[in-house]
Order: C-alpha cells, then sequence, then structure tokens
C-alpha cells in the first residue's frame, strides 16, 4: 500500500466516524511565545484543550506536519544513526473535544489497524497506564477493560509515568495514554524473544506506531493536577511508522516516503544505499548509510519549514532550520564526498512526492531550492574556512591534544562541526580534548538557559468562562474588567504580570505588527501596558505590576501616538506589495514583515536586486496610491473560499480560519487581522530607506511614513545645511564638493609617488643592514611607510635578494602592522611559512593576520609590541 494511500485511507475512515477533515498547520508557529515549531498534531488545538475557544467541530482528523529538533523533544542527534527518529515527521490524528472518551477512542484505532489496514493482530501489543499513588492518579482500569474485549491480557502492558502518561509542557492539560506497538521481527525472532519484552526498549523493529492520549487534567504552577471540565481525545500516529509497517520493510527508510529522495541522492552522489534487510555491511558502508539518511530527513523539514515563511538565519527559528540544513551539509561532505551544492535538487523528488496534499511545497519550489542552494554554498565555504582555522589551531598546539575550548570557538563563533574537527584531528594523528569542549558547551547552554528560563504561575481567573472580546478595530479606549491574571519571571524580561480583559481595546503582537501599549486606568491609579501578544487563543497585557483592586472597573487607554503610526506603516506595507508586483512581477510574493511605529520592513521573494530606477518606481506607486486618498474597505467576516475567488492575497505560512478579515485600498486586497488606516491619505507620505538581500531569492526593503518621513527630510535638510556651512556656504554646493573630490584625487597621486621614492630610497639603506644567519639573509625592523608602501619594499627587496627574510613592521596613525616577506627558495628548502610568523609576532602587537606562505600581514592594537616583535623574529632562522 503506497504512502498517499495510507494517508487517504486514515483520513476516509476518520471521516467516517463523523470527523470533520481539517489541513495541517504550518509546520513554524507564529502565534505561540512557547513553542518555535509544531513539534506534536495536538500544538495547534491547545486553545481549545485549554477552554479558550471552540472548535468549529467536537470531532476533528488530519495529518500534522511536526518538527522536534530542540527543548523537551529532541530527536535530531538519534536522526541517520537510527531508521526510525525524523526531525519532520507527518503525525495522523483524531481529536474529541468533550465528545468521546476511551471506548470509542480504542475501538476504532483497533478498527483502523486490524480491519482497514488488515495489520497482523499478533503482532500488536498494547499498554496503558499503571497509575502513580504520589499523584493520587489511579490505575487505568477502564483502558484496560476496553483492552481485553481485543486483546489477550499477556498483550496488555503497563506503562509508568515516563511511557504512558503525556504532558503538554510543565504545565496544562495532560492525562493517561494507551499507546499501540508493533513487532516487525521475522518469526524466528520473534519465536526466541516475546516482542512484549522489546516494548518501549528503543528496538528498531518493535514501535510505537499510535498513541490515545486521553485529556483528563490540569497540570498547576505547583506540580498538582485537577480535573479538567471536559474530557478530551489527542491521538497521534507516526505515518512513517505505519507506512513501515503496512509495506513489508523494517526501516522508515525503506518506504516510499524516503527511497524516491535516497535514489537522487544515489544519482547525484554516485554512492549507493543499501536497504535495511542487507546485513554486515562494512564501516565505510554504514557511515554512507547515515549521510543519506540524514540527508533525505532533513530536506524534508528544511524545505517545509522555508515553504511556511521561516527563512534560515542567525537567531530563533531560523538558526534551528540553519543547523538542521548544515548538519545535513556536513554529512554529504564529509561522507559522501560532495564538495558542491546539491540538497537543493532533492527539492523537486519532494514537491512531486507531496504535492498533492502539501500544495505549499508545489507552489514554493522554486524559492525553497534557492534559499537551499545559496545556504549550501554559504556553509560549504565556511568549512573551507574552518578547515585553515583549524589549520591554524593544530600548528599553534604543543603535543598531541588540541584544546577544547579553542575547538569549541571553532564551533561557536565559526559554525565548524565538532565531530568534523575530531574526525580530522584522529587523521592527522592529534586527540581531541572532548571534556574542554564539553565543559565549554556546558557553560554555554547554563548562560543561555538561564536567560531564556520563566516561571510562570497558575491563573487567577476572576471571572471564569472563556469571555474575552477584541474591540480595537473600532475603539482605542475601553471599559473593562479583567478576568484573569498571572505573575511570570524571567531573567530577561523580570517580573511582569499577564492581565486579560473582557473587552479589550489593545491589538496583540501578530501578523508582523507589534503589541499595542497603553495604559488601564481606575479612580485611583494608572496601571502601564508594555506590551501586548496572544497566547492559546487569549489577548495577554503585559504589565509590570497589578492594580490594589482587581476586582475594580478600569480604563483600557490605547497610546493613540504608537497606534497611529503603526497602522500607516501596516497599510503602507499592504500598498508596497501591491507596488513590488505591479513593477517587478506577480512572482513577489510577501515572506515576512516587521511593523513597528517607527519603520515598517517587508521582506519578498525575487531573484535580484532591485535597480534604484525600480525602487524609485515603487515609491511613486505607493505615494501615487496615498495622493488618490483610497478609503479602507475592510470586511471583517468573509468565508475564506469567497475572499480568495475575488482576488484577495493569502499568505503561505499563514494559519487562515473559515472565515477571515479582508482589507482592500483601491486595487490591493490582503487577509489581514492587523489595525490600518481608514483612507491613505493619512499615511501622508512613503519613503524607502533600504533595499537588500536577506537570503537567496528574498530581499528586504525597509521604508518610512508619516511623522517619520518628516524628521527624515528635516535631517537632510539639516545636514545639507552643515555641509553647506562647512564648505563656507558656496553658491553650487555640488560643483564645491566635485572640486574638493579632484584636488584630493590630485594630492593622493602625488603623495603614493612620493611614498614609492621614499621606498627607493629605503631600499638602499635596508640593504646594507641585512644580515646572514645560518645560511639566510635576515632582516627585522620598523619603517616609517604606510602598510602599502611596507609591501612595495618588500617587494622590491625580494626581488633583488635570495635567501631573504625580511619582516617589516609599520605603525601609520596608531595602528602596527607586520608585514613578512620569505623568499620562495627558503619557503620550498627550510619549511619557512610567512602565514605562520606573523600568526606568532603578531600576537605581541595584540593582533593576528595571515597570508601566503612567501608574503603575509598582521594588523593589531599594541604598537608598543612591535619592538618585541621585532626581536622575536630571529628565532624562526636560528
Amino acid at each position: 500500500m503506497k504512502s498517499q494511500d495510507i494517508r487517504k485511507a486514515y483520513l476516509d475512515f476518520f471521516e467516517s466516524k463523523g470527523h470533520l477533515i481539517v489541513p495541517s498547520a504550518p509546520i513554524v508557529l507564529k502565534d505561540d511565545p512557547t513553542l518555535m515549531f509544531n513539534n506534536s498534531g495536538m500544538a495547534q488545538f491547545k486553545e481549545f484543550f485549554l477552554g479558550n475557544g471552540t472548535p468549529k467541530s467536537a470531532r476533528i482528523a488530519d495529518t500534522q506536519k511536526c518538527l522536534r529538533v530542540s527543548g523537551k523533544h529532541n530527536d535530531l542527534e538519534d536522526v541517520g544513526f537510527d531508521t526510525y527518529h525524523h526531525t519532520m515527521f507527518e503525525m495522523l490524528g483524531n481529536w474529541s473535544f468533550g465528545d468521546y472518551f476511551k471506548k470509542e477512542a480504542l475501538a476504532w484505532a483497533w478498527e483502523f489497524l486490524t480491519e482497514v489496514l488488515k495489520l497482523e493482530k499478533d503482532r500488536l501489543y498494547v499498554s496503558v497506564f499503571e497509575g502513580n499513588p504520589a499523584e493520587n492518579v489511579p490505575f487505568d482500569q477502564e483502558a484496560f477493560d476496553i483492552w481485553k474485549q481485543y486483546v489477550s491480557e499477556d498483550r496488555i502492558i503497563l506503562g509508568n509515568k515516563k511511557d504512558n502518561f503525556w504532558e503538554m509542557g510543565d504545565q496544562g492539560p495532560c492525562g493517561p495514554c494507551s499507546e499501540i506497538h508493533i513487532d516487525l521481527r521475522t518469526a524466528e525472532e520473534r519465536a526466541a524473544v516475546s516482542g512484549r519484552d522489546l516494548v518501549n526498549a528503543d528496538h528498531p523493529q518493535v514501535v510505537e506506531i499510535w498513541n490515545n492520549v486521553f485529556m483528563e487534567f490540569n497540570r498547576k504552577a505547583d506540580g498538582s493536577l485537577e480535573k479538567l471540565p471536559a474530557q478530551h481525545v489527542d491521538t497521534g500516529m507516526g505515518f512513517e511508522r505505519l507506512c513501515m509497517a503496512m509495506q513489508g520493510v523494517t526501516s522508515n527508510y525503506d518506504t516510499d516516503v524516503f527511497t524516491p529522495l535516497i535514489e537522487k541522492v544515489e544519482q547525484i552522489t554516485g554512492k549507493k544505499y543499501t536497504n535495511n534487510e542487507i546485513k554486515n555491511i562494512s564501516e565505510e558502508q554504514n557511515k554512507t548509510n547515515i549521510a543519506i539518511r540524514v540527508i533525505v530527513d532533513h530536506v524534508r523539514a528544511v524545505a517545509f519549514a522555508i515553504a511556511d515563511g521561516q527563512l534560515p538565519s542567525n537567531g530563533g527559528a531560523g538558526y534551528v532550520i540553519r543547523r538542521i540544513l548544515r548538519r545535513a551539509i556536513r554529512y554529504g561532505f564529509t561522507f559522501l564526498n560532495t564538495k558542491e551544492p546539491f540538497i537543493y535538487q532533492l527539492v523537486d523528488v519532494l514537491a512531486n512526492q507531496m504535492g498533492t496534499f502539501f500544495p505549499e511545497i508545489v507552489a514554493q519550489k522554486s524559492l525553497v531550492a534557492n534559499v537551499i542552494k545559496e545556504e549550501e554554498a554559504s556553509f560549504l565555504r565556511t568549512l573551507d574556512q574552518g578547515l585553515q582555522l583549524l589549520e591554524n589551531v593544530v600548528a599553534e598546539t604543543k603535543g598531541k591534544e588540541v584544546s577544547g575550548a579553542k575547538a569549541f570557538e571553532l564551533y561557536d563563533t565559526f559554525g565548524f562541526p565538532i565531530d568534523l574537527t575530531a574526525l580530522i584531528l584522529r587523521e592527522r594523528g592529534y586527540s581531541l580534548d572532548e571534556a574542554g569542549f564539553d565543559a565549554a558547551m556546558l557553560e554555554q547552554k547554563t548562560r543561555s538557559r538561564a536567560a531564556s528560563e520563566v516561571s510562570t504561575e497558575d491563573w487567577t481567573v476572576l471571572v471564569p468562562g472563556n469571555v474575552e472580546t477584541f474591540v480595537g478595530y473600532d475603539q482605542t479606549e475601553n471599559d473593562v474588567k479583567i478576568t484573569r491574571f498571572r505573575k511570570v519571571d524571567s531573567k530577561k524580561d523580570g517580573k511582569l504580570y499577564q492581565i486579560v480583559l473582557d473587552n479589550t481595546p489593545f491589538y496583540p503582537e501578530g501578523g508582523g505588527q507589534v503589541g499595542d501599549k497603553g495604559i488601564l486606568v481606575s479612580a485611583n491609579e494608572t496601571i502601564e501596558i508594555v506590551d501586548t501578544k496572544k497566547e492559546n487563543n487569549l489577548i495577554l497585557h503585559f504589565a509590570k505590576s497589578l492594580p490594589e483592586n482587581v476586582n475594580g472597573a478600569f480604563v483600557a487607554k490605547v497610546n493613540t501616538d504608537l497606534r497611529s503610526n503603526c497602522a500607516s506603516n501596516h497599510s503602507a506595507t499592504h500598498l508596497l506589495h501591491q507596488a513590488l508586483r505591479s513593477v517587478l512581477g506577480t512572482h513577489v510574493e510577501q515572506k515576512g514583515s516587521l511593523v513597528s511605529p517607527n519603520y515598517l520592513r517587508f521582506d519578498f521573494s525575487h531573484f535580484a536586486k532591485v535597480t534604484e530606477e525600480e525602487l524609485q518606481q515603487v515609491e511613486d506607486f505607493v505615494n501615487a496610491r496615498i495622493q488618490e486618498q483610497l478609503p479602507l474597505i475592510e470586511r471583517r467576516s468573509i468565508p475564506f473560499a469567497q475572499a480568495i475567488e475575488e482576488g484577495a492575497m493569502a499568505l503561505f505560512g499563514e494559519k487562515y480560519g473559515d472565515n477571515v478579515r479582508a482589507i482592500k485600498f483601491g486595487e490591493s486586497m490582503e487577509l489581514c487581522g492587523g489595525i490600518h488606516v481608514k483612507n491613505t491619505a493619512e499615511i501622508w507620505h512613503f519613503k524607502i530607506t533600504s533595499e537588500g538581500a536577506v537570503a537567496a531569492g528574498i530581499r528586504r526593503i525597509e521604508a518610512i511614513t508619516n511623522d517619520a518621513v518628516k524628521d527624515f527630510y528635516a535631517s537632510q535638510e539639516n545636514t545639507l545645511k552643515e555641509i553647506k556651512e562647512t564648505l563656507k556656504n558656496p553658491q553650487d554646493v555640488i560643483k564645491s564638493v566635485v572640486s574638493l573630490q579632484d584636488e584630493n584625487a590630485k594630492l593622493k597621486k602625488q603623495l603614493e609617488q612620493l611614498l614609492k621614492e621614499k621606498a627607493k630610497n629605503l631600499k638602499g639603506e635596508l640593504a646594507s643592514e641585512v644580515q646572514e644567519i645560518n645560511g639566510v639573509k635576515f632582516l627585522a625592523k620598523q619603517v616609517d611607510l604606510n602598510p602599502e608602501g611596507a609591501k612595495d619594499l618588500a617587494y622590491e627587496l625580494g626581488n633583488d635578494e635570495t635567501n631573504l627574510f625580511l619582516l617589516l613592521a609599520t605603525a601609520e596613525e596608531g595602528k602596527p602592522m607586520l608585514t613578512c616577506y620569505i623568499s620562495k627558495e627558503l619557503v620550498a628548502e627550510k619549511n619557512l611559512n610567512a602565514g605562520q610568523v606573523v600568526r606568532e609576532l603578531g600576537k605581541y602587537i595584540q593582533g593576528g593576520g595571515g597570508g601566503q606562505p612567501f608574503f603575509a600581514t598582521a594588523g593589531g592594537k599594541n604598537v608598543g609590541g612591535i619592538t618585541e616583535a621585532l626581536e622575536k623574529a630571529v628565532e624562526f632562522v636560528k
């Protein structure tokens, strides 16, 4: 049975049981501050489990793209080494929100596996929670009794809290779970050792395929459990593992989920992959297999993350994506001998495989491939640089063990993988101080963890139920009551309070727009709101203190100056999007944005630098729309399909409901939940301040509107005034500047000529100072030249002398520089290296540098160290 048929069979089955089939949420989470990525099927439904929202159906089924690479659920380092862990995987799930419970969930699970898919019953084992007296949670007798209707008791395993009690996090909904495991071993292996003994023992062929979680409790901040008001079912089935069971193989990578990708890697690299049935393979073949598994797994995670709007970067979720891709590149570089980008070529295969069910990978195929290709090229350059840096570390190492701290610096600063460092060192006959590396890594992790540590107290609920309403589209001031609050404490922000209001005008951060700021005012006090965010469908108002009377009546007042500037910038991004598509072409799509009161940032897909002429056309286009005084046409609740049919633009990677809000200014129409001006005239003026590359195929424009434009032009006017005053108020400023430039160019030429003549005069003086030491003509001296003059002098002397070792020092404008020239015959015969010389002597001037074996330079900060550097130079020729 093909993987696409298995997925369809699952969704068809649960649709027949009254479930609404919903699409996968994006793999990248944008509106959940507690998670970077969807790491489980239930992540998109958290608000329903918490009682902060109402699902469109009490029964839902889907297949969810998941990513587990950091935090509590971290499988990254296992990926490739075994046959069943993945970074990205699909989780087939069926959900009940206060509807059916254990009886139906377990019965349908068994029916689907044994009657629809016809898996052999004697290969299946089930587990139930054994109970935890310490937390007053009993043995799950109900699940045990249900399973006895389908399997013999010897196939029911009692599981502990680790294996059979599922929790969303340190706090929140949780409950006992019942897993289904399958034994895929041969008949002989099953006869020799019971599968029961291998459940949850990390055996590659005895694996969990389905987990039925019964959400009954809420974990409080103090660790205690309380009963939820309603009981829910949260199930998850590993799609890749199910395919393995259905296709009669013993590795996820031998299923048709991965084989097309593997075949493409084989075709590109000329390396062969051996499937899991072939035993006793060589160590070299095993390394090849691991590398190919890493690559075909990682390209899925990276490709879908990019398609959902997350570009590789140096921070946050973008860094995680970059790290996954770099791991794949590194395995290809080391074990498949790939020295050029190639992983990007797998995107086409992935789109053909999964495009039917996940259309985003087809629509974004070109962008994804281009971003991956550029990342590959960049990291391969980093690896080359790292290899050179590692050479320097080895050269400076006394003995045969390389410092763990130095190796960590290569890893942390330059991204050079530690396992590649260890491999190269072993090949060179060196060892790595692994304890030192681990200590440096632990120190960094401890710092990072401390910086991001957050403790969150339980909610104090003043008004029960989900009573919050957002009124900010119409009002910036409103009478409110506090419905709940809690304290959060973090190293980064200190102690803050999260306050929820019944009717709030405050816009929570989202869609690129920053959250509102303002105040809560009562008869007796004023509380400052420093930020507004949304979490699990609750709008959270952040304050540094709580009101004395939290039950009192308040007026919520948004800072209208900040709000107004945000609205101008947000509406301008819509007009900018329209302008870019008009000027550059309809291939342009928004790929990210930031809307703050001070400026706007807009990322978009385009494969060339935007020319000055094009930027001017874009700016003129937006300003023309502002001049047209286009009124806002807002439709707050329009069916998604209708909005798209009418021409509204939807963004890939965004999660839209059945009904959406559409914002229209003239011909610009986009789906958007942000705050906008009532008329484009309010934007006043639009000015682009910068344009540049973010990643391959992604450009970024930064721009300003309204008051910021007025300030910009005022600043430009002041600058021009200062220039005129400096130039003694000429009638024609440009003519005066050009005249200065011409005069400066002439003086530069004269200076260069004088320096060359000075170097020639010095050449004669220095030639007489050369000493012969051990057959080497040696000179180390400070000269009164600039670095360029010292270089010319070194080459002049080198052309006249053989066997020359020359070190010249300069100190122009207090900046020390060492210039080393070594005749090529000395480089060949005496193994002298100018690069190594300046790296060693550069320490005395508190600097460093490098170059070629016959010529190298080093800059520094300590002029006083020149004398000692010159004195030490002679040691290289003794």
